[in-house]
């Protein structure tokens, strides 16, 4: 949770301010949940008449009325279901996307009980685990769009057709149409202010990290195992899948050789900004849910925290800046529905996809509490640099150049498992202004680079009224200049990613003469968590390691030297954008040794000697979030006496 110290300003000589928090402006709820129900919500959405439904992962729809008191009703309305996770309510029916079919459920009789279970459509299914389905998503029109998960295999696989898109469905034609393509886990997707839709990523094969891309009509998403089904009739998607290969390097690249690859309109870098993409929803209430309405919010299952977005159009298309916007939910966040009463509900789960809330489910409601935080509001691109729209006006004194940081970085574009930060170039910033509105500063760059994405952190940036900024940092993509000119920076023609730590012993110490003392083998398991969590070794035993990541995200083995993951652990969220090139290892003695950032299905060597003092050292994976939940302990026991 951010937490900001604000100091006394002598130069202003104004009144000292109390510290604040996140929860200053926007209180989280928990809403309560009768012990009997497992209540890991995979969709829900508001009624008509205020009550709110909502679907859960083991097969179950839930009306709860009175969702917005302290005594919400809740009555079983539909079961036996195949993991739903998305539901939509429309024309006085409910409608849920079940893994092999959309489902439209009914209440004829109007005893509260769904008595109608009837397939809108089906498709068919491989019984790969990672064949999800999420919507479905209703248009003004009355159509409808859902989203397919790729297989996973190691890396993603479309063995039947269609996954990896999103599909939009015509009731009165009974027609389906293949829309979009290039997704690998969409698990999130909804419209803008302006009715464009949206649609959230999962870092993958093909995926560097989470990001959010504007969808229209025969876009292409960027997965290519989804073009197998490019030529089937009804598609407007003209690539095939052999015309994406690992040379382009990035993304942008693809785009400017093959013209039709969507980039994401923005970018979350992993690990700061999330790790699991998932909800899209935009903030309509006018300002009844504080100063930015018209904005987006997007959730992250795996770190229970929520992002905010600003975006802009320039050439026609859109791009924009992700801000941290509200840390503390007590398990993953999947879904976000606005309530009558304009709070924002958060539908919550982590069974098998283990969050930083520590908890299996939960539903909680944010408000926010009438008082507006200084942020930055919008970024804006110019044809030299960028504007920053502040909530509040800004205290002149502060407006200088050397307040604002900033530096630019892109991901690869491969077929490996994520990407790490990649081409990292700083940038200087050669004057700032403040515009005559006091709410806004132009600053001007040495230079710009499109197709990447530019990290601004800012400084020591008052408001006139002497508050300082509840958070400092965002991150701006920067797909097109507006206007096309400018300076424009040099790209990396051979981007690569930077080596990892001198810990990581891979070669087995010539004076072993060939042989160990031990061999120990680590299993990653689903849900962020190690498959041993004790493992035995002997004081001074020359040890093979070998860590194996059957598991469908990267993870990492750090041993430290003593009860010291959480200081590791926390010490590895510090590194920022260079966390993934270090394979989120700090730098530091309290660890010992360390693998690889291991991808899935497959695994890492490593040599070392045990401690040779006896003792209990605590073992971690570091990728951001995980060390909370993913640990074990290597107890170190005397060698025996001879």
């Amino acid at each position: 949770m951010s937490r900001i110290l604000l100091v006394l300003s002598t130069l202003l000589v104004l009144p000292a301010l109390s510290a604040q928090d996140e929860s200053d402006y926007y209180s989280i709820e928990k809403i309560s949940i009768p012990e009997a129900i497992e209540l890991e919500i995979g969709g829900m959405d508001f009624l008509p008449d205020g009550a709110l439904a909502v679907t859960t992962r083991r097969g179950e729809v839930w009306i709860i009325d009175n969702p917005t008191t302290d005594k919400p009703e809740y009555r079983l309305f539909a079961r036996g279901l195949h993991e739903p996770l998305g539901l939509s309510a429309h024309d006085g029916a409910i409608y849920v996307a079940q893994r092999g079919e959309v489902t439209k459920l009914t209440d004829r009789d109007n005893d509260g009980t769904a008595d109608v279970y009837e397939t809108v459509y089906d498709m068919p299914l491989t019984g790969n685990y990672h064949e999800y389905h999420y919507g479905p998503l209703f248009l003004p029109d009355g159509s409808f769009l859902t989203t397919r998960n790729v297989g996973w295999e190691g890396s993603g696989v479309s063995k039947v057709p269609f996954r990896g898109w999103m599909m939009r469905y015509v009731p009165e034609e009974d027609r389906l149409i293949p829309w979009a393509a290039g997704m690998r886990s969409p698990a999130g997707f909804g419209t803008n202010a302006e009715g464009d839709i949206f649609v959230a990523e999962n870092q993958g094969d093909w995926i560097g990290s989470g990001r959010i891309t504007h969808l229209e009509e025969g876009d292409f998403a960027g997965h290519p195992a989804s073009l197998r089904w490019a030529d089937e009739e009804g598609s407007e998607v003209d690539l095939k899948e052999d015309q994406l290969n690992d040379e382009f390097q990035t993304m942008y690249r693809a785009r400017e050789e093959l013209g039709n690859v969507k980039l994401p309109a923005v970018w979350f870098p992993h690990g700061i900004l999330g790790i699991s993409t998932a909800a899209i929803i935009t903030d309509r209430t006018e300002g009844a849910f504080g100063p930015f309405a018209g904005q987006l919010l997007v959730s992250d299952q795996g770190q229970s925290k929520i992002m905010r977005v600003a975006l802009e159009k320039v050439d026609g298309e859109y791009q924009g800046v992700v801000f941290p916007f509200r840390e503390g939910f007590s398990s993953g966040l999947l879904r976000l529905e606005f309530g009558e009463d304009n709070a924002l509900y958060a539908g919550q789960t982590a069974r098998g996809w283990a969050a930083t809330g520590g908890e299996e489910f939960a539903l909680e409601r944010m408000k926010w509490t009438g008082s507006t935080p200084f942020e930055m509001y919008a970024v804006r691109a110019t044809e030299s640099g960028f504007e920053i729209e502040f909530t509040e006006a800004v205290d002149p004194a502060g407006v200088r150049p050397d307040r604002f940081k900033l530096q630019n970085f892109t991901y690869l574009y491969h077929h490996n498992y994520g990407s790490p930060v990649v081409d990292i170039q700083p940038n200087t910033v050669t004057s700032a202004e403040l515009l005559p509105d006091g709410k806004t500063v132009r600053i001007v760059l040495d230079a710009l680079r499109p197709g990447y994405i530019y990290e601004i952190k800012l400084g020591d940036i008052r408001g006139a009224n002497g508050k300082e900024l509840l958070h400092d940092f965002g991150y701006y993509t920067l797909n097109a200049i507006p206007g096309g000119s400018g300076t424009v920076a040099s790209a990396d023609d051979n981007i690569a990613a930077s080596a990892g730590s001198a810990k990581r012993p891979t070669e087995m110490p010539a004076d072993w003469n060939g042989s160990f003392d031990q061999e120990i083998l680590l299993e990653s398991a689903l849900g962020m968590k190690y498959k041993q969590n004790v493992l035995n070794a002997t004081a001074g035993a020359r040890i093979k390691f070998t860590f194996q990541n059957p598991d469908d995200m990267e993870h990492n083995f750090v041993l430290t030297a003593g009860k010291l993951g959480d200081r590791v652990g926390e010490a590895a969220l510090e590194l920022g954008l260079s966390g993934a090139a270090k394979d989120y290892v700090p730098d530091m003695d309290a660890v010992l040794v360390h693998t690889e950032l291991v991808a899935p299905e497959t695994e890492d060597t490593i040599y070392f000697t045990a401690p040779t003092k006896p003792g209990v050292y605590e073992y971690v994976c570091t990728v951001p979030g995980h060390y909370k939940v993913m640990r074990g302990v290597l107890i170190v026991k005397e060698a025996a006496s001879r």
